[in-house]
This record gives structure tokens, C-alpha cells and sequence, in this order.
């Protein structure tokens, strides 16, 4: 079962690229975005990470804070981040291998990947907007413009 619109997020705590953990609930006052992918330096995934990227100015001008979440190693996405020249926090979920999109509702167990789940969660920690795709189906970037234009 997913996380549903409406409901408190499940609150994780996970390291990012720098060795920092990120823990969800200390980002509670904050309204915050939620991206799982499937893997660092794949296609699909760059292409959507780069489109956040590249209207990054978006989500800080809403007060989002931008969390990508996939089950590759800190190192790995290290290196992904610095040749991509991300400026949001990309988090490990490697392990326990893929708790947090278990957690979420987005985890394929057979492939033992995160599947595209975005949800955007509210300053007190409610999910407010969630879209779920499969690996080989990019989100549309319209639908994070109009979860933000309504917060």
C-alpha cells in the first residue's frame, strides 16, 4: 500500500552525497518534494533530475525543499551529483536496501529498484500531492508546477 494524499509522510532518515543525514521530520515548518528514482546515470532518471535541475529556481521560489531518493550507494550518487551539478540533496536508500520507498509504496521488490514516485509533502508534514510512475515512464514536470501553484 502507498502513501496516500491526506496522510502524514512516513518520516526516514537517510545520508546524502556529503555523509549528512537528512531526516525528514527536521525538515517539518518546510514544505518539501519527495522524488524517487530507479538509478543514478540512467536516462530517464538524469533526464528528469536535470529538468529539477534546471528549474531548481521553481522550488525555491515555492520554499521547497528538493529530496532525490534512490537505492544506489552515496558514492555513486557522489559522483552522479557532481557531474550533473545537482544543487538538491540526493539520499541513499541503499540500506536497508530500499526501506523507504518500501515505506512509500514504491519499491519493486523483483528489480530492487525505487520506481518514479514524487509526492510533495506540507510544512506539517502531510502529503498534499503524489504521482507514481513506472521505471520506463518519465513524470510530466507540468504536475510538479501545479502541485506548487497549490500549496
Amino acid at each position: 500500500m502507498g502513501v496516500v494524499v491526506g496522510q502524514q509522510a512516513p518520516d526516514f532518515e537517510l545520508t546524502n552525497t556529503h555523509g549528512t543525514p537528512i531526516r525528514l521530520s527536521q525538515l517539518r515548518g518546510q514544505n518539501v518534494l519527495v522524488v524517487f528514482y530507479p538509478f543514478a546515470f540512467t536516462g530517464i532518471c538524469t533526464g528528469e533530475l536535470c529538468e529539477l535541475r534546471d528549474n531548481f529556481q521553481l522550488f525555491e521560489d515555492s520554499r521547497v525543499t528538493l529530496l532525490a531518493i534512490s537505492c544506489d550507494t552515496v558514492a555513486s550518487l557522489k559522483t552522479f551529483a557532481e557531474q550533473e551539478g545537482f544543487e538538491f540533496d540526493l539520499l541513499s536508500d541503499f540500506w536497508p536496501h530500499g526501506k523507504v520507498a518500501q515505506d512509500y509504496g514504491v519499491f519493486n521488490e523483483e528489480r530492487g529498484l525505487a520506481v518514479r514516485g514524487s509526492f510533495l509533502i506540507d510544512a506539517d508534514g502531510v502529503v498534499r500531492w503524489a504521482v507514481v510512475n513506472q521505471p520506463g515512464q518519465a513524470r510530466d514536470f507540468a504536475g510538479y508546477r501545479e502541485a506548487l501553484a497549490a500549496l
